[in-house]
């Protein structure tokens, strides 16, 4: 687990290196720092994980076996955790029952388009000394950041799971075409 909060903060530190400079703008206008370049990977996520909902509509109940979840159990968790995890950040967990899973296509990318939106506005609206702010995230202490970080990762992790799930069943990622 330590390990991969620490390869993942290199990459969001490489990325944030990578930026360029540009003139200095208004103090509200852009994140800074890490919270730019995870607000940029959750909309890279957003983009691939919704461009996938799109080309897997009608294999939504497609699971590679018994007991492994389907192409929109993967979709819905993710809704869930940006649900969860944008909450922690901006100190207002969800504490009400869970939606009901989403089975429609286009209810679906509306769902992760939406979700991701509302993580990147939580992201951003982090301060430096935010990111340091303990939180508990599944029973875990975990700073503001590393909550972030771990969920990113995980669902990086997810995104190859759906890669795998679209290839399997002859689908190409739209961004591979």
């Amino acid at each position: 687990m330590k390990t991969i909060l620490i390869r993942y903060a290199m990459c969001a530190l490489a990325i944030a290196s990578m930026a360029p400079l540009a003139p200095v703008a208004p103090a509200q206008s852009q994140p800074a720092g890490l919270q730019a370049a995870f607000a940029k990977d959750a909309g890279a996520l957003s983009d691939k994980f919704t461009g996938l909902a799109r080309v897997m509509a009608g294999k939504y109940d497609w699971k590679p076996a018994q007991g492994v979840r389907s192409v929109a159990d993967v979709f819905n968790l993710i809704v869930k955790e940006n649900g969860l995890l944008a909450g922690v950040l901006s100190g207002t967990p969800n504490t009400g029952a869970s939606p009901a899973p989403i089975s429609d296509p286009e209810k679906m990318q509306e769902a992760l388009k939406a979700s991701y939106l509302n993580l990147q506005k939580a992201i951003a609206g982090l301060s430096d000394s935010d990111l340091q702010t303990p939180v508990k995230l599944f029973g875990h202490d975990l700073t503001k950041q590393g909550a972030v970080m771990l969920l990113l990762g995980d669902q990086h992790e997810h995104l190859g799971q759906s890669i795998a799930y679209a290839r399997s069943n002859g689908v190409v990622p739209p961004w591979s075409k």
